[in-house]
């Protein structure tokens, strides 16, 4: 069936393995995510072993082909924004740390050589957790995804990587980093530099939120790289790329949303002021009211987005409207949220006031969670 300007609608049905994952995700949120988020929030650190566990959800290993040591299953954008929505409900910060690596395998997979894949995949598919990362923000005002500053030049078979990337979640502990850089005069590229080669260091970055995320600033002083660095060629897709960050980050943004809605559902109901739940007050329904219409948006124009690409249709406009969209109601359903909790809103008692932390990221963020 066709709507009138001939798109394809698109199926809201989750299949048995995607309800199946639904289930474990919601679990393992609220098992493991939520129960230790506050603690870690206030360290700003991520709990000791945390990530381990994580790898045992096999985000990373299912995409990777049998004969690398994979589970072989089809790449679909759409289950991995269902996973990353029901993980972010337990915490966004900690859910986007251990979703990292998987944009890293995504990128990998979507546009990297054979000799690649067969190279670094298999590290993926022993178990445990491997800090993976992608670098492609930069610390300037005018900063355009599509334009990085950070250059690479050939030279003498190699390449020679200089600039600034910035907020590159795990950046302090990654074993593999993907760094956008403008490659000579032919346009954006991608590189694979593992560990902290000669020339490059690396800095903590201290956000409001996202504490637990490891940000940090790479600085890049003529890091020599190999020929095969170069990820798959020179015909690196970097719109594709973006467009497939901001689908996971929209996805994220929902997920942590629907956290604060549910929190302050309960709270307004079980609130009771001047003899009766505050839920009561006009006000206050038509506040939780426009907070749930404002989140089914964040998640339809994102699921439409994921279907498109999993379709294999063009999804550039559909990506860039949800992040638009999820960029401007995350950030005002989380102040809507502390809002709501009056005096409460402003103390740390309640997990509110971290969540509006984290979901003002959703607006600066781009590159680090490709679906």
């Amino acid at each position: 069936m066709n709507t009138q300007s001939g798109e394809r609608l698109f199926d809201l049905t989750r299949d048995d393995d995607q309800r199946m994952n639904q289930d474990t995700m919601q679990r393992f949120a609220a098992n493991e995510i939520r129960v230790v988020a506050k603690d870690a929030d206030e360290a700003g650190v991520t709990p000791k072993g945390f990530y381990n566990k994580t790898a045992e959800l096999g985000l990373t290993l299912l995409p990777i082909p049998e004969a690398l040591g994979g589970a072989g299953m089809a790449r679909s954008p759409v289950s991995n924004a269902l996973n990353a929505e029901d993980l972010a409900w337990g915490d966004m910060a900690l859910s986007l740390g251990a979703l990292t690596p998987q944009a890293f395998v995504n990128t990998l997979l979507d546009q990297g050589s054979d000799a690649q894949r067969e190279r670094f995949l298999p590290r993926f598919c022993e178990g445990t957790f491997v800090s993976a990362t992608t670098a492609l923000m930069e610390p300037r005002a005018t900063f355009d995804p599509m334009e990085p500053q950070c250059t690479a030049n050939a030279i003498d078979g190699s390449y020679r990587l200089n600039g600034n990337k910035c907020m590159v979640p795990l950046g302090e502990s990654a074993e593999l980093t993907m760094v956008i850089a403008q490659l000579d005069e032919e346009g954006p590229a991608a590189f694979i530099v593992e560990g902290t080669p000669e020339g490059m260091t690396v800095k903590r970055e201290e956000h409001m939120g996202l504490r637990t995320l490891e940000l940090a600033t790479l600085t890049f002083d003529n890091v020599q790289l190999p020929a095969e660095a170069l990820l798959g060629g020179r015909s690196f897709d970097l719109q594709r790329f973006v467009n497939l960050s901001r689908i996971g980050l929209c996805a994220l943004a929902v997920g942590c949303c629907q956290g604060v809605l549910d929190y302050v559902t309960e709270y307004v109901n079980e609130r009771v002021a001047f003899g009766e739940p505050i839920s009561n007050r006009q006000a206050v329904a038509f506040m939780v009211a426009d907070m749930a219409t404002e989140l089914e948006a964040m998640r339809l124009m994102t699921w439409r987005a994921a279907s498109r690409a999993e379709q294999g249709l063009d999804f550039h406009e559909q990506a860039y409207l949800a992040k638009v969209a999820c960029s401007e109601h995350a950030m005002k359903i989380g102040t809507d949220g502390v809002q709501l909790l009056g005096g409460h809103g402003f103390c740390r008692e309640h997990p509110v006031e971290s969540w509006y932390r984290n979901l003002r990221a959703i607006a600066i963020m781009d590159g680090v969670a490709s679906v």
